[in-house]
């Protein structure tokens, strides 16, 4: 993008509630914070969001679509899934008391992966179900070659 463009803030998407949603929002995301400085690590914030919209378009009902809203933050990224389901989902704070992942099972790490590599996740309801969300911190600048090297 040119330097005097200025760079959105945040964006807010429509995605099918199909499984067609999952690499459309990968490639969103990929797209969004490469094609600027990003202030998260953009391949945490695909396979994250790559889980969010997955469990937003399993675990809900309906035809309506559902919503990616992404957010760049002087301190890294917020994305949050938006679905009409207002049922809380599964807890993102800890497992379950007694809650293993199977290591045969395709399933049950969508949760643990979100809580473990997000510095914060959660949900809230809104007008019309609810947002699932994860902050990303920014990535710490890196030095560049000294002059003459």
């Amino acid at each position: 993008m040119p330097p005097d463009v200025p760079v959105p803030a945040s964006w807010r998407i429509a995605l099918p509630h199909s499984t067609a949603a999952v690499p459309i929002a990968r490639a969103l995301i990929r797209t969004a914070l490469s094609d600027i400085d990003a202030p998260a690590d953009s391949d945490t914030a695909e396979l994250l969001t790559a889980e969010l919209v997955a469990n937003a378009v399993e675990h809900t009902l309906g035809g309506e679509p559902i919503e990616l809203v992404v957010e760049l933050l002087p301190t890294g990224c917020q994305v949050e899934v938006h679905d009409r389901d207002p049922a809380p989902p599964g807890d993102l704070s800890r497992p379950h008391p007694g809650w293993e992942v199977d290591p045969w099972q395709e399933h049950g790490r969508g949760l643990l992966l979100i809580r473990t590599l997000s510095s914060a996740c959660g949900h809230r309801t809104t007008e019309h179900g609810k947002a699932v969300w994860f902050t990303l911190p920014a990535i710490p600048a890196q030095p560049g070659p000294s002059p003459g090297s």
